[in-house]
C-alpha cells in the first residue's frame, strides 16, 4: 500500500470500510479499553434502556473511520491531528457499518487536508457523523506484505 501525499489529494477525493458487527467484536472491544458498560455487553440490563437491547460502543464504531486513513485515504504514515463525532443512532449486533471519508479541505503549505468523516448502517442511516483533520504522509510509504518486523528482545 501506498500512502498518498498532499500533492496526489483533491477535494472530493474519498474512500470506506465495511464491517458486520459481532458479538465478539463488542467484547472484544469492551475488554481492550475496559469500558464494560452494561448497556454494551448485558442483554438484560439494555433491555431496560431507552434502546432496548445491546448496542456497540460509540468509538468502536467511530474508530472504523481511522481505519479508512490509515489504510486508504490518505494511507499509511498519516496523522491525526482532530477528530470530531456526533453519535446519531445505535448500532447493533448483526448491522453491517460503512465508515466514509471524503476530502473537504487542502492546505498544502500546512500539509494538512479536512475530511467529512461518517458511518453507516445498512439501511443507509448515518449513525456516526463528523469530521477530522489530518496530515498526510509527507513522503510516499510503501509497505511490503512480505516484510517481517523484528521484534525487540527485552
Amino acid at each position: 500500500m501506498i500512502g498518498k501525499t498532499i500533492d496526489q489529494l483533491k477535494i472530493g477525493d474519498s474512500d470506506e470500510f465495511t464491517k458486520t458487527i459481532s458479538e465478539s467484536d463488542i467484547y472484544l472491544f469492551a475488554g481492550i479499553t475496559g469500558d464494560l458498560n452494561p448497556a454494551h455487553i448485558n442483554e438484560e440490563y439494555a433491555k431496560n434502556t431507552f434502546f432496548k437491547g445491546r448496542i456497540a460502543h460509540g468509538l468502536f464504531i467511530g474508530g472504523f473511520v481511522s481505519t479508512v486513513i490509515g489504510t486508504k485515504l490518505p494511507g499509511p504514515g498519516s496523522i491525526y491531528s482532530e477528530q470530531q463525532l456526533k453519535f446519531l443512532a445505535p448500532v447493533r449486533i448483526g448491522d453491517t457499518i460503512t465508515a466514509r471519508v471524503e476530502v473537504k479541505e487542502i492546505n498544502i503549505e500546512k500539509n494538512k487536508i479536512t475530511l467529512e468523516t461518517s458511518c453507516f448502517n445498512q439501511n443507509k442511516i448515518i449513525v456516526v457523523d463528523g469530521k477530522a483533520i489530518i496530515h498526510p504522509p509527507k513522503e510516499k510509504i510503501k509497505k511490503n506484505r512480505n516484510t517481517i518486523i523484528p521484534i525487540k528482545q527485552f
